[in-house]
């Protein structure tokens, strides 16, 4: 599964003030970048509002939605959601859909017994409201008599599943229309990921990628390292796909934070964009060899060191 040239654009972090995607957005379309990744997490700002005012807010971009919980709204309300986002701007809008954190669906009371099954019906019945069917069903997490969009889009949308389990990961290529993969995506992690949906046909792949451009690659490594070192502690499940996991986790084990400050660069260079601008484009290049069709690169979440990143993802978009 390969292309040759993936859509590009940036990840507007959760951090980031409500009020400021408007700006994103339009500098993102006015400077050559193609798309503008929405990020909703509990309980931060809502995508589906920054999606719609981004894409009022700009001609071209395409705004993807990575993602909203499965089941923090009905089935229903997501699908009129999706609807209304897509007329707004026909074709320039990508939903997506996952599990949610379950100690944030517990806080809500919404937490499933099984997450699974809960996206399987939840995926399964946005699809087909999207689809314009009416349709009934009797699930346990989704229960509809008789539903119908008044207005479903002309064309529907992919929906993409933000998942990173194999049994999540295979239920996306049974039922979705594609995957949207947090960082860290290194271009083995996509291989992998990939392989255990199925490598379906036509199947949509969005990544999403830690991103950190700085005049020299030390200080780069210097800036992300304490981001990795939190991945390893953490146990992150993109990780283990690394082709140099194992000496990664003993290095870290020994060495700590400076240890991966001094990694080797290829490592460096396929865990994310980060390094120099040339190091980002080549990392970028991997991710299009591995088949991903939809890049986001994900900044610092903190504005005042996220925001400037905006400069480098136009000149990756522009090269």
């Amino acid at each position: 599964m390969t292309q040759t040239a993936a859509a590009l654009g940036m990840c507007f972090p959760r951090t980031f003030p409500a009020a400021l995607v408007t700006e994103v957005a339009r500098r993102l379309d006015a400077g050559g970048a193609d798309e503008l990744w929405l990020i909703e997490d509990c309980f931060y700002t809502a995508g589906p509002s920054l999606v719609a005012a981004a894409l009022t807010a700009t001609e071209r971009l395409t705004c993807g939605l990575g993602i909203v919980p499965a089941v923090a709204r009905t089935a229903a309300v997501t699908a009129m959601e999706f609807a209304t986002l897509d007329a707004l701007a026909p074709g320039r809008f990508l939903p997506g859909i996952g599990h949610g954190v379950q100690e944030w669906m517990g806080q809500m009371g919404v937490r499933p017994k099984s997450p699974l099954t809960a996206l399987d019906e939840v995926t399964t019945a946005v699809t087909r409201l999207l689809a314009g069917e009416k349709v009934t069903m009797q699930g346990q997490y989704v229960v509809l008599e008789d539903v119908q969009l008044d207005a479903p889009p002309a064309q529907a949308p992919p929906i993409l599943l933000g998942v990173r389990g194999p049994k999540s990961l295979a239920l996306a290529g049974r039922v979705a229309g594609g995957i949207v993969l947090a960082e860290p995506a290194s271009p083995s992690y996509v291989r992998a990921a990939v392989e255990a949906a199925g490598s379906p046909e036509g199947f949509v792949v969005a990544a999403f990628s830690a991103f950190c451009v700085r005049s020299d690659r030390k200080t780069a490594y210097e800036w992300t390292a304490p981001w990795l070192a939190g991945l390893i502690a953490e146990k992150n499940p993109a990780l283990p796909a690394l082709p140099f996991y194992d000496d990664l986790t003993k290095l870290f084990d020994e060495k700590g934070i400076d240890g991966l400050v001094s990694m080797p660069q290829d490592w460096w260079a396929e865990l994310g964009p980060i390094g120099t601008l040339d190091d980002a484009a080549a990392h970028i290049d991997a991710l299009e060899a591995a088949g991903v069709h939809h890049i986001g690169l994900f900044p610092d979440p903190e504005v005042e060191h996220g925001l400037p990143q905006l400069e480098y993802v136009l000149e990756l978009a522009n090269r």
